[in-house]
């Protein structure tokens, strides 16, 4: 994903802000003198080439090197997003491609249009998504649920009467802090949403909206707080649901995080992250088997955390000429987001590669375990050993293997 992002990746992001309602894709072929819009634009379009030396060891440019290496970070994050919900299932080369397009293309295309200082949503509706709800989670989650149409779900998941049943992970402490590393990662995923430019007297965002890292730091920890409390209280104490709260949480106020009061956005968290694992359920009882619940999580509460700044914060100014915040312009950046650059871009490719018979392994494939299938390897030889000492036990014994006699064996 960080080489896709560095080949075309970037220059999507600078290349696609004015495309197609103010303006054409800007490349090489692209006149600076077209209107001051353009000409703006183009420094940013010509150092996201690969082959500019914005991003080398150029003394002259501290800061292009650092917003790209951000945002592929983010790209990083949408394929992250993509890889959980198809576990077990799929093959590589498959999302391999679709990790690609989603990575590479159609969230960077989301980010240009209401991410940009310079992207049409923003500029011409008053769009705002300061910490990429939509724009990324509301993009990758829907994008998911496109794939997850086509893949089908896992053996087993199902009963023979439609019923789901639960498929337990590997290793519920790992999953644990696997979840609480994603919750520090946030921290630094949302600091990148500021910038603070040569010139500039203190931390703003591309809206406008200033802020401090203290304000991110108080607001993420008490969405986070009460997505956990939400969820806790929403799953009966699943403790799968319960952690994941914390993700909904984030990500519920994460669109209007820049200029939420922390009770505001305490309130906002909560409630996505209640309806958060309703939503998880739901999707699972239409026959959908999405295995970390991607799609509630990151869909709905992208698509959530988007919406609700309409109604939150409408009003609030962003700048001379920009339209102030308004529940239209929400609800329409939304929708593209999660319509046209998620569900049909996910749905249509992995459409075309199930079609190929390349998205998904075989029965026996699937059985076996794709770290076999793929990687020739036993990503859990415990299973293999603990099969082997069952194997060489006399069958006359009823004790519980030991940890000395497995050591032994």
């Amino acid at each position: 994903m960080g080489l896709a992002f560095f080949l075309f990746g970037w220059w999507v992001y600078n290349a696609f802000p004015l495309f197609p309602l103010t303006g054409g894709i800007l490349g090489p072929w692209t006149n600076p003198e077209v209107n001051e819009t353009v000409k703006a634009a183009m420094p940013y379009v010509e150092a996201s080439y690969p082959w500019s030396p914005a991003l080398g060891p150029n003394t002259a440019d501290h800061l292009t090197g650092v917003f790209w290496f951000a945002f592929a970070l983010f790209a990083m994050t949408t394929a992250s997003i993509l890889s959980g919900a198809l576990i077990e299932r799929v093959k590589i080369g498959a999302y391999l491609i679709m990790s690609i397009v989603l990575g590479g293309f159609t969230w960077v295309v989301a980010a240009a249009w209401g991410w940009s200082a310079f992207g049409w949503l923003f500029t011409q509706f008053g769009y705002h998504d300061f910490g990429c709800a939509a724009v990324v989670h509301g993009v990758s989650g829907f994008f998911t649920l496109g794939v997850l149409l086509n893949l089908g779900p896992r053996i087993g998941k199902f009963d023979e009467n439609g019923k789901p049943r639960p498929i337990l992970p590997h290793n519920l402490p790992l999953t644990m802090v696997g979840l609480m590393l994603i919750f520090v990662g946030f921290y630094a995923f949302l600091a990148a949403c500021m910038i603070f430019l040569p010139g500039y007297e203190k931390e703003t965002t591309i809206y406008g909206t200033p802020m401090t890292l203290a304000s991110i730091g108080v607001t993420t920890t008490l969405a986070l707080a009460s997505g956990l409390v939400a969820a806790y209280i929403s799953s009966k104490a699943d403790p799968f649901f319960t952690i994941s709260g914390g993700l909904a949480g984030i990500i519920s106020a994460g669109g209007g995080m820049d200029i939420y009061h922390p009770a505001l956005a305490i309130v906002i968290a909560f409630i996505g992250a209640y309806l958060m694992p309703k939503v998880a359920l739901m999707i699972e009882r239409i026959g959908i088997d999405d295995a970390v619940g991607a799609v509630g999580v990151h869909g709905f509460c992208g698509l959530f955390g988007c919406v609700v700044v309409g109604i939150a914060a409408a009003g609030f100014p962003q700048g001379e000429s920009v339209p102030s915040i308004n529940l239209f312009g929400q609800i329409l950046g939304a929708l593209i987001c999660v319509v046209l650059l998620g569900f049909i871009p996910g749905y249509g490719t992995s459409w075309v590669l199930k079609k190929l018979n390349l998205l998904r392994v075989s029965r026996q494939e699937e059985i076996e375990g794709l770290d076999i299938a793929d990687l020739g390897v036993e990503g859990y030889p415990e299973y293999a050993t603990m099969t082997f000492v069952t194997q060489t036990r006399p069958a006359t014994a009823t004790t519980p293997i030991s940890s000395t006699e497995l050591a032994t064996e």
